[in-house]
């Protein structure tokens, strides 16, 4: 047991104060258990499918004098907070398919082992053969007692299907350890908090650390008695969401798209924005530093009925350029996850940072990323990345063309920029120039 957490149990003994409210209490900066000896630093990874439209993605202007195109326009309040990166590769080659390896080496830049799981190619394949950069940040962080968590890092899914394979998993614990999203909201609240009966007669955890909270509050500074009432409209709202999305009877995961769509697709963005919202409000009482946001999955089939999109997204995906139909679609598809990314960026700037000045966002990375360059060539050159948010130390605001680098090196500069040194990641070969440059 850590001293860490020897000081919480000796101080919920002391208060007299039960285990369910420790949820609400460790990120509290005045009581010292979250002790964040220095600035906090978290990183999002959030995950849509299927590739991007090229000339309606990637600005036309080189530095600081960019203009974002269609696809990102529902970020221009953030663009002085992005850096857009063009020119990045998933070299990373073996057994598999492209969106095999798009996917389960994106994040882990290392071969896949080989399988029996027959894509798109003449090689099967299986799962990655390392840990994807996510874990191994959150493995770094949870090292430190200055900034380990209860959680470490949370991995959300937004109509990502049960079926298990490398179209579907871009966290990897290790070599052959996949890591799945939870796309059902009410199961990251039981997760979160441990309380969760049904979804029909959902119990409010205030109800049961309602005293506890009362007698915290005369022990805390103002600052913190802010925090906690504001976890408690959040916790309140999020309860108040989950009890009308059971009245809907909305459906977290949505059938793989060879059973059809049914309703499950069209509870999407609801979901996505009880998902973001979760992930916020874990963040705030420093749960995890570490989360994953992924929109369903490789060659994910998803019809955009909100949208007035009928197709499926892959299918869409595969055509050509002179479709402008197919074009029109894809542009406005992607230009929705932007949205999504858009409503995260503004919940983490609106969002004071605990204990300190600045917003979550002051402190937050989020990197949008993609399996595909392009959804009909099957490229993993330009895969998109875009960084938004700060307290890593680069430099934002910014458009950069790179040669065909290797991804690796991003995921490098990612573990630098929160203290972690490594020499290599992922395949040792393509970091052999070293972390990406982004000061």
């Amino acid at each position: 047991m850590t001293r860490l957490q020897i000081r919480r149990r000796q101080f919920i003994q002391s208060v007299g104060l039960s285990a369910a409210a420790l949820p609400f209490l460790l990120g509290l900066p005045s009581l010292g258990l979250a002790a964040p000896a220095r600035p906090r630093q978290r990183l999002i990874i959030m995950f849509s499918p299927n590739g991007t439209i090229p000339p309606a993605f990637w600005p036309d202007e080189q530095g600081r004098d960019f203009q974002l195109k269609e696809i990102m326009t529902p970020l221009a309040a953030f663009k002085d907070r992005m850096l857009v990166l063009k020119g990045l590769s998933n070299k990373v080659r073996g057994d598999g398919d492209n969106h095999m390896r798009g996917m389960s080496c994106l994040l882990t830049g290392i071969e896949l082992f080989p399988g029996n799981i027959q894509g798109g190619s003449d090689t099967p394949a299986g799962w990655a053969s390392g840990i994807s950069i996510d874990q191994e940040i959150k493995n770094y962080f949870q090292s430190r007692e200055d900034t380990r968590t209860r959680f470490g890092s949370l991995e959300f899914g937004v109509g990502v299907t049960d079926r298990a394979d490398p179209w579907t998993r871009m966290s990897y614990a290790g070599p052959n350890q996949p890591i799945a999203p939870v796309s059902d909201p009410y199961q990251m609240y039981r997760k979160l908090y441990g309380q969760l009966q049904d979804k029909e007669s959902l119990q409010s955890v205030l109800d049961d650390v309602r005293g506890d909270l009362k007698k915290v509050r005369k022990l805390v500074s103002p600052e913190d008695r802010r925090i906690i009432e504001q976890h408690e409209t959040l916790v309140r709202q999020m309860e108040k969401d989950l009890k009308e999305a059971a009245k809907q009877k909305l459906v977290a995961t949505p059938p793989t798209f060879e059973e059809g769509i049914a309703d499950q697709n069209d509870n999407v963005p609801k979901l996505s924005r009880m998902q973001v919202d979760l992930l916020v409000n874990s963040f705030v009482n420093d749960m995890a530093r570490v989360a994953t946001l992924q929109y369903t999955k490789s060659v994910g089939q998803a019809r955009m009925n909100w949208l007035d999109i009928k197709d499926g997204h892959h299918g869409l995906s595969h055509e050509p350029d002179k479709n402008e139909e197919a074009v029109e679609k894809l542009t406005k598809i992607n230009q929705w996850f932007a949205g999504e990314l858009a409503y995260l960026l503004e919940r983490l700037a609106t969002t004071p940072e605990p204990g300190g000045d600045g917003s979550l966002l002051d402190n937050t990375m989020v990197v949008w990323t993609n399996e595909l360059g392009k959804g009909n060539s099957h490229t993993l050159h330009d895969i998109p990345f875009v960084l938004a948010g700060g307290g890593f130390g680069f430099s934002m605001g910014r458009s950069l063309q790179f040669n065909k680098e290797p991804h690796n090196r991003l995921h490098l500069a990612l573990a630098h920029a929160v203290g972690h040194r490594i020499a290599t990641f992922g395949k040792q070969e393509l970091c052999s120039d070293g972390a990406l440059s982004l000061a």
